[in-house]
C-alpha cells in the first residue's frame, strides 16, 4: 500500500514545450521527482499515474480505494466536464486535494467550473510546481490528524 498517488491528467505528459507561459518550464518527470521527495520528506510513500484518458484515471481512483490512503490529482479538462471521474473521487475516503498549475480564475470562464472540488477536501491553484508541494503538506497533515 502507497500512502499518496499522484494523478496528473490529459496533457500534463506536454509540461515543459505547451504554453510555458502558462504551465511553466517544469516537465511532468520534475513534477513526479517532486511530489515523490515531498511525500517521502513527511515519511510517506508515494505513486505516480498520468494518462491522457478519462477511464483510466477513474480505474486508477477506484484502485486507490483500497492501494492508497490520499490521492492529489490535476485532472486537466477532465476537471470541467468528468463526472464519472467525480463520482469516482467521491467514492474514495481518504483526503483529496486538486491542484492545477496556473491560475485557473484568472483564465477563460469554462476554466473557472471544477465538477470534482464539491468533493475534494481542497484545491490549490495558480501556484506551479509549488502548488502540488502544497498538497503533500496538506495531505501529511490530514492523515496524521486522522491516524
Amino acid at each position: 500500500m502507497r500512502d499518496i498517488i499522484y494523478l496528473f491528467g490529459p496533457n500534463l505528459d506536454r509540461l515543459g514545450t505547451r504554453d510555458p507561459a502558462v504551465y511553466g518550464s517544469a516537465t511532468l518527470a520534475d513534477l513526479e521527482a517532486g511530489c515523490i521527495d515531498a511525500a517521502a520528506r513527511h515519511g510517506l510513500s508515494a505513486e505516480v499515474l498520468q494518462s491522457n484518458r478519462e477511464a483510466d484515471l477513474v480505474d486508477a481512483v477506484h484502485a486507490a480505494v483500497a492501494r492508497n490512503r490520499a490521492i492529489v490529482i490535476n485532472p486537466g479538462a477532465l476537471t470541467h466536464y468528468s463526472y464519472s471521474l467525480a463520482d469516482a473521487l467521491a467514492i474514495f475516503s481518504g483526503p483529496k486535494i486538486e491542484v492545477h498549475l496556473s491560475n485557473v480564475f484568472a483564465r477563460e470562464p469554462w476554466r473557472q467550473v471544477s465538477v470534482v472540488a464539491p468533493v475534494v477536501n481542497g484545491t490549490i491553484v495558480g501556484l506551479g510546481k509549488i502548488g502540488f508541494m502544497v498538497a503533500t503538506e496538506a495531505v501529511a497533515a490530514l492523515l496524521k490528524a486522522s491516524d
